[in-house]
């Protein structure tokens, strides 16, 4: 039996790439076909699920963020638990943000902070895995949140192809588990970026289509497991969206110099690329932030992570707010766990998963409000205890879902994405 597209490797029995056969289609590092995507909003449309034109931009903040200097500064606390960078008045009375955060101190009228989300792990691995799929899974088999969405909603925009899920950067579980690979993140770098670019003159294209043709018949023979199902139909749409318009949005060139220079440099620069993906058809966007396991010197490390983070998030809120986005785009800032309350001898805090840092802006949900509280000392959830699953939960209202959402496993069992979870009420 002939397999083209159906092994992990890339690779059909007689060796020869995916890339030889559908250069034009290859977006992905996993070498999925743009066609494979395409269909996969089909599939999405024939199990009737209805989901609201929304979107999440997903801010990672990987090595696991201090709760205490970033949302929750405490300084009622005992001095060696309140925050060692002080805070910053927030336009809400009585509420207050890390020091090194004066600008996005500014757009907590139009945010969610959550100061009572904990999971209980302080292991990078397991509290990466349970806040990305709500589960502590090892194996790695439990989707992402983003993966979920990209099921739900169709692995491509309907209107302009963009695909669903993207990520820039990267984060472990972030991928679709036993969903299957058609439903993982593009990675909008390296040959995936490149593969959307015309690399050859428009009269070959007549030659591809004729390929493409081909390939119809040899799919009668292909094995179904989901890699390649159907390309019929959606060669049309691969070819449109690499040629047509929708890849402008992967270029910041295209951006207002000025709106650039709002955001700035660096992860800025990868904020306001979500925003311009979210803003042409993508569903659910992470961006990846690391450099936040401050064991020591916590002071210093912040003024050198604190400032992009600033400035690149309240340049996107405020941004989605001007262009009348931020009703339709859900931001959440997170990590993996929190950091310990009290500081180490070394002047930093160490893992600690009792309490961990989110913030969340936009997305029609009811903002302007702090959800739950700490305990005296910044140890743990002292009231309305928020868990991954609820996130998720709540995410999935927002879209118009049912936090009851099934798929069926391959094992070919209705099996829920959020089994224990429920949509934070003060949220919705």
């Amino acid at each position: 039996m002939l397999k083209i597209f159906g092994t992990p490797n890339g690779r059909d029995c007689d060796g020869f790439t995916r890339r030889n056969f559908l250069q034009v289609g290859s977006l992905s590092a996993a070498g999925l076909s743009l066609p494979n995507l395409l269909a996969a909003k089909d599939q999405a449309a024939q199990e009737g699920l209805q989901i609201k034109n929304k979107s999440v931009i997903w801010v990672w903040l990987a090595g696991g963020p201090t709760h205490v200097e970033t949302f929750d500064p405490k300084m009622t606390a005992p001095i060696e638990y309140r925050s060692l960078t002080g805070e910053c008045k927030t336009p809400i009375s009585g509420v207050t943000v890390g020091g090194t955060f004066p600008e996005i101190a500014k757009c907590v009228d139009r945010m969610a902070l959550v100061r009572s989300f904990a999971h209980g792990s302080s292991s990078h691995g397991t509290g990466t895995t349970w806040v990305m799929t709500g589960y502590n899974d090892r194996d790695n088999m439990k989707p992402s949140l983003g993966s979920i969405i990209s099921r739900a909603k169709g692995s491509t925009d309907s209107q302009t192809g963009m695909p669903t899920y993207i990520k820039v950067g990267n984060i472990r579980s972030d991928g679709p588990g036993w969903l299957g690979a058609r439903y993982q993140a593009l990675s909008p770098s390296g040959k995936a970026r490149q593969n959307m670019n015309l690399s050859v003159d428009s009269n070959r294209f007549g030659t591809r289509r004729t390929l493409l043709n081909d390939l119809d018949s040899i799919n009668r023979h292909v094995d179904r497991s989901g890699q390649m199902e159907g390309l019929d139909g959606f060669e049309q749409q691969a070819f449109d969206l690499v040629l047509g318009s929708a890849k402008d949005a992967f270029d910041l060139k295209k951006e207002d110099p000025k709106v650039r220079e709002r955001y700035g440099k660096g992860l800025g620069e990868q904020l306001l690329l979500a925003k311009r993906l979210c803003a042409a058809g993508a569903g659910f966007v992470n961006v990846s932030y690391g450099g936040w396991d401050m064991h020591g010197g916590i002071v210093k490390g912040l003024k050198s992570r604190a400032q992009q983070l600033d400035q690149g998030v309240s340049a996107l809120i405020n941004d989605l707010t001007e262009t009348g986005q931020l009703e339709d785009t859900l931001v959440v800032v997170t990590g993996e766990f929190g950091r310990t309350p009290r500081i180490n001898s070394k002047g930093g805090r160490d893992h600690w998963g009792r309490l961990c840092t989110l913030a969340m802006a936009g997305g029609g949900l009811r903002m302007g409000q702090v959800i739950g509280e700490s305990s005296r000392k910044v140890e743990a959830p002292a009231e309305n205890p928020v868990q991954p699953q609820d996130v998720m939960a709540t995410i999935l209202h927002m879209y118009g879902l049912s936090n009851k959402l099934q798929f069926t496993s391959p094992q070919g069992r209705p099996t829920y994405m959020v089994e224990n979870g429920s949509p934070i009420k003060e949220l919705i």
